[in-house]
């Protein structure tokens, strides 16, 4: 597995605004080949730290090449600063139960 970990900050009330977009792209995020989950985690706010899951690295650099447009689109208008990427890599886990989906 695969992971590649970002900090985003949102302006929660245009994220509000663009629900019906938000959806359209978690869609087409999770139906990409390879594509094994994210996590979020809430820092404060406006400040979130998402860890998107890929069953390879191979997977992850392929989808980027489809949803790099659609971050741009869909996401960009959205933060308050530029979403940085804070690292990514193989993944070591024992999780054993998923969490639902908020």
């Amino acid at each position: 597995m695969f992971a590649i970990v970002r900090l985003n900050a949102f302006d929660r009330q245009r994220v509000a605004a663009a629900r019906a977009n938000l959806a359209e792209f978690d869609q087409l995020h999770s139906s990409q080949p390879g594509y094994a989950g994210s996590l979020t985690v809430e820092l404060d706010d406006s400040k979130r730290m998402t860890i998107n899951l890929w069953e390879t690295e191979q997977d992850a650099r392929a989808a980027l090449q489809l949803l790099g447009p659609e971050v741009g689109r869909v996401l960009a208008p959205l933060t308050t600063a530029p979403s940085q990427l804070l690292g990514a890599g193989p993944v070591e886990t024992d999780l054993t139960v998923a969490a639902p989906r908020l």
